[in-house]
């Protein structure tokens, strides 16, 4: 299989799904991260443009901890909006991705970035799939399933389904540990430890399940995207 995560913001997907792209990968799917936004407004002290750099060398090596492509869309935080051009850099992404499954964040999500894309997400993966709608790469011959990821905290959301990433954990913790300008800025900002927020939040789900760590997902369940078996790992 191939796998989309599109993630708002560099950190995003490690910190929801990265155990469960961790298992993809190591069973041979290839996996492909995509990130919206540079992050380049999240700091107090680095400037947005050495942030932004700074932001995409940090996911490229979570990326390369479980060898997944990236796909950098290089949005300035806080400024994703639904309009043509960004639709069709959605579409064309997908297309690029030509995925057979794709996560992304949940439609009411707390983030402002998080909802656009999430609804920019759900159209274009139906707009990549026709013909008639040209961008750099061709069409791709299916409407995607979605699975969206857990929010921040977790806070409303009910998994309708879980992945068991015990043994990817470290894995996942790896990869979010990469985004080290984020770690500090939370910490600062927020006062959280991010990693130690996240460990709290698989522990939780995978409570909720029986096993030691888990991540959360919830189906978008609407057609054509409803397939007859089970494509999370």
């Amino acid at each position: 299989m191939r796998i989309l995560a599109v993630g708002a913001h560099p950190d995003d997907i490690e910190l929801a799904c990265g155990g469960t792209l961790s298992k993809y990968s190591q069973r041979g799917d290839q996996v492909v991260m995509a990130y919206v936004t540079n992050g380049n407004m999240g700091h107090k002290e680095i400037p947005p443009e050495e942030l932004a750099q700074i932001r995409k060398a940090e996911a490229k090596r979570a990326t390369e901890i479980i060898g997944a492509e990236m796909i950098w869309m290089d949005y300035a935080d806080e400024w994703v909006f639904s309009n043509r051009e960004t639709r069709e850099d959605f579409i064309d992404m997908i297309r690029e991705a030509r995925p057979d499954l794709i996560i992304t964040h949940l439609p009411d999500d707390y983030h402002p970035d998080h909802r656009q894309v999430s609804q920019l997400v759900f159209d274009a993966s139906f707009l990549a799939s026709v013909p008639h709608v040209k961008t750099t790469h061709l069409a791709h011959e299916k409407v995607t399933p979605i699975y969206y990821m857990e929010p921040l905290a977790g806070q409303g959301f009910n998994p309708t389904e879980y992945v068991d990433i015990s043994d990817t954990f470290q894995l996942k913790r790896q990869m979010l540990a990469c985004h080290q300008s984020q770690v500090k800025w939370l910490k600062e900002h927020d006062n959280i430890d991010f990693l130690e927020f996240m460990e709290t939040i698989t522990k939780f789900r995978g409570l909720q399940c029986g096993v030691a760590y888990a991540e959360g997902f919830r189906r978008a369940n609407v057609w054509p995207r409803v397939v007859a078996q089970r494509v999370l790992p």
